[in-house]
């Protein structure tokens, strides 16, 4: 079922914000080599088991089992950027990074586009099998930045890590579930919210009391961390939130296959991979707090263009948008890692690089529980509108009427005006479709242009 699909995706991403933001202190415990391989190898040998799945309960478990081993990579990653190099390579660091960590959910539309057209749908998860072999390899054999303190791991807060758990994975299943759920109407969302906010309460207190923290709040305290989370957060709305809407509006409206979908937006990620030697240049050159800026609002001007889509958009409508929108948000990534990570002490670092990536997940992730809600409410709202135009009275609507049937008639229809009438029904539904994704556009955009305030 339905149901059951959403959760092959939610149990990855409730594992993995579990992860994220105890990857730094893991990290210092076990070393930056080790932590990362065991991810790396972790994560490859989940992808070998969603492959081998038997049925979706065990596809699920294999998926949880991926998000949270691999949960550790991407922050690891941003913590020897930022602790390894010296500030002034930090730039071209961050925009390699960026481009790897904005790149990914881009093209991932194009590049399964292709697996489900022309393989088994097990080559979704096993195309990782190569690249994370090499990857784990490599960075085993000449990746080695620091030492363990295998102590730590006995001094392990596991209360700490336990309410941290509570609290962020009901978060991720609140935001998750709860547009299908109607939200609060759902007892069990109201509870799992309360549960979620008093974890989340008792484990920040805890952590600022205690002295071997599982998680260093302290870095925000730091203005540029601080502001640096909270843009990244509105990075997540605009990435996810494009990343899962555009695809949709293809498939719903425009009737596009996944080959299709995946041809369409590949556009975005070829102009982001253009664009990251010019967002490495141009965080040297220019305040990085006026390049982010000026990323958001080319970002927030292609969402604003979006806005104005119909029913008729398909490649060459998208087009220049989607690039304004891949070049934004490289420009975008690249001087708002800098911003963010750049100003801590390398020990700062390995707790923030968690902390960092962990908020524009959860900002992706209630994005789409925005997105999702309003979609319905939208389309059902402007549904509504659109229907009470089509007064059976009104002589436009019965010569439409009277065209159709004449056509279906003319085609052998049985019964060319009951044709006629489900077919304009059907037109309504596509319209009032094309007008919700339009006003889900005007969120993003809003998001974007936040953003862009809160750099500068």
């Amino acid at each position: 079922s339905a149901e059951q699909i959403s959760w092959v995706q939610t149990a990855y991403l409730i594992a993995e914000v579990i992860m994220i933001p105890a990857s730094g202190y893991l990290s210092r415990a076990l070393s930056t080599r080790v932590i990362f391989c065991i991810s790396s190898a972790g994560f490859t040998l989940a992808s070998i088991g969603c492959a081998m799945a038997w049925n979706i309960e065990s596809l699920v478990v294999m998926r949880a089992l991926q998000g949270f081993i691999g949960g550790a990579m991407i922050p690891t990653v941003f913590a020897t950027a930022f602790s390894a190099f010296p500030r002034s390579k930090q730039g071209q660091i961050s925009a390699g990074i960026g481009l790897i960590v904005t790149l990914a959910p881009t093209i991932g539309p194009t590049v399964g586009g292709y697996i489900s057209e022309f393989l088994d749908w097990r080559w979704l998860f096993l195309v990782n099998v190569i690249p994370g072999a090499l990857m784990t390899m490599v960075v085993w054999l000449y990746a080695d930045f620091d030492k363990p303190d295998l102590s730590m791991l006995r001094r392990l807060d596991f209360l700490g890590f336990a309410l941290m758990a509570i609290a962020l994975g009901l978060a991720e299943y609140i935001l998750e579930e709860g547009p299908g759920d109607d939200w609060f109407q759902e007892p069990s969302i109201t509870l799992f919210t309360i549960i979620s906010l008093g974890s989340l309460a008792w484990f920040v207190r805890r952590s600022l009391r205690i002295e071997n923290r599982l998680v260093d709040l302290t870095a925000y305290t730091n203005r540029n961390f601080l502001f640096g989370t909270l843009a990244t957060a509105g990075m997540g709305i605009v990435l996810f939130g494009l990343v899962y809407i555009l695809p949709l509006f293809l498939a719903r409206v425009r009737g596009y296959n996944s080959l299709q979908i995946g041809e369409t937006l590949l556009v975005t990620g070829l102009s982001m991979f253009l664009t990251a030697p010019l967002a490495a240049i141009s965080s040297r050159k220019v305040d990085p707090r006026f390049v982010a800026s000026f990323g958001f609002l080319l970002a927030g001007g292609s969402t604003y263009a979006l806005s104005h889509m119909t029913s008729e958009w398909g490649y060459w409508q998208l087009f220049w948008p989607q690039v304004a929108r891949g070049s934004g948000m490289m420009l975008a990534m690249a001087p708002l890692n800098v911003i963010s990570l750049g100003t801590l002490t390398p020990l700062q670092v390995r707790n923030a690089a968690g902390l960092y990536n962990l908020t524009r997940n959860l900002g992706g992730a209630f994005g789409l529980a925005v997105i999702n809600t309003a979609l319905t409410d939208r389309t059902a709202y402007h549904a509504r509108v659109l229907s009470d135009h089509l007064d059976m009275g009104r002589a436009v609507v019965s010569e439409r009427i009277s065209n159709i049937s004449a056509l279906l008639a003319a085609k052998g229809s049985p019964a060319p005006e009951a044709g006629a009438v489900k077919m304009l029904a059907s037109i309504v539904e596509r319209e009032a479709a094309t007008l919700a994704f339009a006003d889900c556009m005007r969120l993003i955009f809003l998001a974007c242009m936040v953003a862009a305030v809160l750099m500068l």
